[in-house]
């Protein structure tokens, strides 16, 4: 039997999972074993009394550097479970994560994700170890961990059985190159604003092409880049 796809997280806070992934589908597919979440204290991999996982950064500068040694440690116990598995530090100046990458993520074994804190990580570490960078955003947080849960619950989702209506993972934003169209739902009419005729009309034929319209409208206006892409199949 295929064991589960599984999320390896190395951080300084492992209290900081499951976090929102032990809460509703994700929550639930994770108690039903239909994937797996790992931690790994990187400051068990620590050789001084302080555990200290950080030292100033050569050069000098502000702010402190995790150190390549104690990442290495870490990594390579994490890498030795799954030696396969992708392994991936969230920061805020890797790729940008696309729903295409997660979708691949998700096909496979699963992820190790490196947490970073402080001012970095160690280069040499990331060098020698042949880490893919991703980023969720342009911006900074204070560290991977909201980043690595927010990768992971985009995996899981897609995983077999954990979203009831699979139908719905098709219509989703960056599926079809567009940004998702607008949704509606009881009562018909809100605040003196109405359902659009269309929806209530029960012509799926139009329906469809209403849908489309308005991802394609929604697309060009807020995302051009997706537009370029997209208007160019």
């Amino acid at each position: 039997m295929r064991p589960p796809w599984t999320a390896r997280v190395l951080t300084i806070l492992p209290e900081a999972f499951p976090g929102p992934l032990g809460v509703s589908l994700i929550g639930r597919a994770l108690e039903q074993g239909v994937w797996a979440l790992q931690t790994i204290d990187i400051r068990d991999f620590t050789q001084d009394k302080h555990r200290s996982v950080d030292d100033t950064p050569a050069g000098g500068g502000p702010g402190m550097v995790m150190r390549a040694d104690v990442l290495g440690a870490a990594i390579d116990e994490a890498t030795a479970q799954s030696p396969d598995t992708p392994l991936i530090h969230l920061s805020p100046r890797g790729r940008p994560l696309t729903q295409a990458r997660v979708r691949d993520l998700s096909t496979g074994p699963g992820v190790t994700l490196l947490c970073g804190r402080f001012e970095g990580v160690d280069q040499r570490v990331l060098d020698a170890r042949d880490i893919e960078e991703i980023s969720i955003g342009d911006f900074v947080l204070a560290g991977g961990e909201i980043a690595a849960c927010a990768l992971v619950e985009a995996c899981v989702r897609l995983l077999p059985g954990v979203v009831g209506d699979a139908e719905s993972l098709a219509q989703e934003s960056f599926e079809q190159g567009l940004l998702e169209y607008p949704h509606y739902t009881r009562p018909r009419e809100w605040e003196g604003r109405d359902i659009p005729d269309v929806l209530l009309s029960g012509d799926h034929g139009k329906i469809a092409e209403w849908r489309r319209e308005m991802a394609e409208r929604i697309t060009r206006e807020r995302r051009p880049d997706l537009w370029g892409k997209y208007s160019k199949k």
